[in-house]
This record gives C-alpha cells, structure tokens and sequence, in this order.
C-alpha cells in the first residue's frame, strides 16, 4: 500500500511558477513509476506527466514539455511537478499517482495507477 500526500498548490497569476511536492509512503518507492494528472471542473482528468520508478524516463502531455518538468527524489520518496508561465487555463486540482506495473515505462492514462492522492488546488488568474 502506498500513500501519497500532494502539496504546493496555491493561487497564482498568469506567467508565474509553482512547485508541486509528492510524498510517498513506504520504502519501495523507486519500484513505483510516478504520474502527476489534473482535472479541472467539468472535465475529466488528464494526463500531464509522468516518470520511471529509476526517473530516466519521462513523458509529458503534448505540448506541456517545456513548461512543466517532472523530477523525483528516491532518497525523500517524493516526486515534483515544476511548473512555468502557468496560464488560467492550467486551473484545476492536480493529483500525483504511482504504478507498480509501469515502473519502468510509466503510463499517460489514468488506469495504469494503482495509487492516487487527494489532489491540490492550483488556481492561475488572469
């Protein structure tokens, strides 16, 4: 079983940076491929990123490479969004996720996670 507490969100305007935080309970960690997803309201949730359980591999949703990086620190069990010139269209809550079945080539769709967290608010005004 794996825990996984999201942190960093906030309200922010257009152009600016947040970091998303991770934390993950247990001590398998790098056996867990990571994904961080969105949903904003009345839409369905959405893959932004991913990365391996050993983080030399990464994916991003079309387009978002450049403006979002995923990182990992094995050794604090914990996973990053880094996200740049965030737009209002960036609004919703985002989740981060761990995949033991894909931990060496994680998956951009939401049923190749096994874990989720509760999400956190990230809210881009104009």
């Amino acid at each position: 079983q794996v825990q996984l507490v999201e942190s960093g969100g906030g309200l922010v305007q257009a152009g600016g940076s947040l970091r998303l935080s991770c934390a993950a309970s247990g001590r398998t960690f790098s056996s867990y491929a990571m994904g961080w997803f969105r949903q904003a309201p009345g839409k369905e949730r959405e893959f932004v990123a991913a990365i391996s359980g050993s983080g030399g591999k990464t994916y991003y949703r079309n387009f978002m490479q450049g403006r979002f990086t995923i990182s990992r620190d094995n050794a604090k069990n914990t996973v990053y969004l880094q996200m740049n010139s965030l737009q209002p269209e960036d609004t919703a809550i985002y989740y981060c996720a761990a995949s033991a079945r894909y931990y060496s080539d994680p998956s951009g769709y939401t049923d190749g996670y096994d874990y989720w967290g509760q999400g956190t608010q990230v809210t881009v005004s104009s």
